[in-house]
């Protein structure tokens, strides 16, 4: 067996050993090894794509999704290069990616050799670790270092602040199989013989003490995006009377959660005469402007570290979000004021206020979406999160989507919502929600929806080429297509003389032509009662809903405008 070959299929059989069951790999000369040992093995399902940076982005949906590691394999040069924005997204929300980038052989490096570029330490700080594997050789000591490596990498990946791990590994030809076995090496590849990893991992950290909240009414409880248990929020509320606001993709919207609280947030009134003494926030509470700028109003702000294993002391040192800089607390874990772990729910005059304004602005904001049959991007938002059957997952674009949802969305158990919003970019949020619904599907979970903007779509459409061999998602992809970047339509930038062309970027592309072009089933929707039916199919599939994005700012405006007025109307 040549040392390419061996190398290649120790770590992968380690890895699978750790718990590796998705990998993705791009097709490549320099990684043949790798795509050979991964696609042999039984225990991983394999995914190939051509494009490197949707391939990374599958690889970041699919462990998103799962929860656990996935590899993503590619080539040496530029290939390596187009995985950094997964790795980028990785690191901030947290996802553990295991990148394994192949290389040449130090002798070619810096040579002018082919297809050959510095990979060494290209994430820079964005991993939680970087291994230059170095070139195999048949030498007593090789197969301990590989699987004790990729032991370090899967824990690495998972540990107490998850995230992308990197391992560039240089391999010498040949790269294919030579028909040798393993006699010709001094020693065993084979690895712990009870089918374990070769280091076993110590248990989960005991859970940190929690700290203990002052006793205080004027409370607020803020669920920023993030992938931890939101039901202790949840309680923590109904035990203190604070309101809890959720993002959608911190699924803590949920009953009792306060769905209105961007409009709230965004009326002078309300939010002066409703400045907390103590704001309580976990996750990465960044998607609107309106939280933040009540942040900053709290007297005091306990942050809450989302991490679910490792150490405390790490936690706090990295992992919590405080993009107001107002935190005056970061604590591991809360415990609600003393006397009220087993008392009834609270009933005071601040969660009475709180609700008389969450029922008025709810009956405000629906009463002016459903005034018209036709979908705007808002209604569309609210309708489809409200279709959804329980145990579906839904994926949320960035931009306007994501904060459609946030402004619209009622409180529902039973759908788990996805984004990414870690760095919140748009590239690759098709491969990632196409990834988010394999993972969602093979634990059989249920049916998988993704809402996106047309800049995504056009931005990621090859996301959605997936080979005749490859497994497909049952998907249904609907697209907002305002013809251009909703977004700026409210703000600053709107007035500039040239806004459409810089910032609205009008394309003039049907997605229909997109559908074609991958070969996929298309639908158009118009009307908000033909919703239900839209969404009915199987497969990957994409409907799509035009709409105006001068229309659109004007509804948001005038969704706000009603709010403002039901709030005034309150005694």
């Amino acid at each position: 067996m040549n040392p390419s070959t061996a190398l290649a299929r120790v770590l992968v059989d380690e890895l699978a050993r750790c718990g590796l069951t998705e990998a993705v790999v791009a097709p490549g000369s320099r990684s043949t090894p790798l795509a050979l040992a991964l696609v042999a093995h039984d225990g991983i399902r394999v995914h190939v794509r051509v494009d490197e940076r949707s391939a990374s982005f599958l690889a970041l949906g699919l462990a998103r999704a799962s929860r656990a590691p996935v590899a993503v394999v590619c080539t040496s040069g530029t290939a390596a290069a187009n995985f950094h924005p997964a790795v980028m997204e990785a690191d901030e929300s947290g996802v553990p990616l295991l990148v394994l980038t192949a290389d040449r052989p130090p002798e070619l490096r810096g040579t002018g050799a082919n297809q050959t570029t510095d990979q060494i330490g290209l994430y820079g700080g964005a991993v939680r670790m970087f291994t230059e594997v170095g070139t195999p050789d048949p030498v007593p000591g090789m197969v301990a270092y590989w699987r004790s490596l990729a032991g370090r990498a899967w824990t690495s990946a998972r540990g107490g602040r998850p995230g992308p791990v990197h391992l560039n590994v240089a391999f010498r030809d040949p790269l294919t199989p030579d028909g040798g076995e393993e006699p010709s090496w001094p020693e065993s590849l084979h690895g712990r013989p009870d089918g374990g990893p070769w280091t076993a991992r110590p248990p989960r950290a005991p859970e940190p003490a929690p700290f203990e909240l002052p006793d205080v009414e004027r409370g607020v409880i803020v669920c920023g995006d993030g992938d931890y248990d939101p039901v202790p929020f949840l309680a923590l509320s109904e035990l203190t009377g604070w309101p809890l606001l959720a993002e959608p993709t911190s699924n803590a919207r949920r009953s009792g959660a306060v769905s209105t609280y961007r409009q709230l947030l965004a009326s002078p009134r309300f939010a002066h005469e409703h400045t907390p003494e103590l704001v309580v926030s976990v996750g990465r509470p960044n998607l609107s402007r309106q939280v933040l700028s009540y942040l900053r109003r709290a007297q005091r702000h306990v942050v809450v570290t989302a991490d679910e294993v490792g150490d405390p002391a790490s936690r706090l040192a990295n992992a919590y979000s405080d993009p107001a800089r107002t935190a005056t607390d970061v604590v591991a874990a809360v415990a609600p004021p003393a006397g009220t772990e087993h008392g009834a729910p609270a009933s005071t005059g601040w969660s009475h206020s709180w609700q008389r304004a969450e029922n008025a602005a709810r009956a405000a904001l629906d009463a002016v979406l459903d005034s018209e049959e036709a979908l705007s991007e808002p209604r569309l938002a609210r309708d489809l999160v409200s279709h959804l059957a329980p145990g579906s997952l839904l994926f949320a674009g960035s931009s306007m989507p994501i904060r459609d949802l946030d402004s619209t969305m009622r409180a529902r158990c039973g759908v788990r919502l996805l984004g990414n919003r870690g760095v919140s970019g748009i590239d690759g949020t098709v491969s990632t929600a196409v990834g988010a619904a394999l993972s969602h599907q093979r634990s059989e979970q249920g049916r998988a929806f993704a809402l996106l903007g047309d800049l995504a779509m056009i931005h990621d459409q090859n996301g959605l080429l997936i080979g005749p061999g490859e497994p497909r998602p049952d998907l249904a992809v609907v697209v907002v297509n305002n013809d251009g970047g909703g977004i700026f339509s409210g703000l600053e930038q709107a007035g500039h003389p040239d806004f459409e062309r810089v910032f609205g970027t009008p394309h003039g592309i049907s997605m229909e032509r997109i559908a074609a072009v991958s070969d996929l089933p298309y639908t158009r929707l118009e009307w908000a009662g033909d919703l239900s039916k839209a969404l009915m199919g199987e497969g990957l599939r994409i409907i799509e809903v035009c709409t105006s994005r001068a229309a659109g700012a004007d509804l948001r405006r005038r969704l706000q405008a009603a709010v403002d007025e039901a709030l005034d109307a309150l005694p």
